[in-house]
């Protein structure tokens, strides 16, 4: 059986290294402490906005209203109990939008008020 890296269903993949979130400026930037004050592990994934993360998680909540922890899509991260974790974290980015959060009494998701950082219409 030979290998066939050109058909249907092949990944082809450019060489080199992918820096993610490399466009980000030092605003969009965040570095955190978080301890899992629980019994029990605590996953964040990576696209979770981080204030809405499990209540046995202790950080400055309002300091990353609007950030996503900086780590590949689809991963996440694993805080042990007891276990305090420094961890990076960008700025949500497109529409800043997240279903189901609940903004200064708005339930429409929005982490920007009207005129401030991203496009909010559609």
């Amino acid at each position: 059986m030979s290998s066939n890296t050109s058909g249907p269903g092949a990944i082809r993949v450019k060489p080199g290294t992918v820096t993610i979130n490399a466009d980000r400026t030092d605003t969009e930037r965040l570095t955190l402490v978080i301890v899992n004050t629980g019994d029990r592990p605590v996953q964040i994934g990576s696209h979770l906005h981080l204030p809405d993360g499990n209540a046995a998680l202790d950080f400055d909540r309002s300091a990353a209203h609007g950030f996503r922890l900086d780590i590949p899509s689809g991963t996440s991260v694993r805080f042990e109990p007891g276990v305090s974790r420094e961890v990076a974290a960008v700025a949500l980015k497109g529409r800043r939008r997240v279903p189901g959060l609940q903004v200064d009494g708005r339930t429409d998701g929005r982490l920007d008020s009207a005129g401030e950082g991203g496009a909010l219409d559609g």
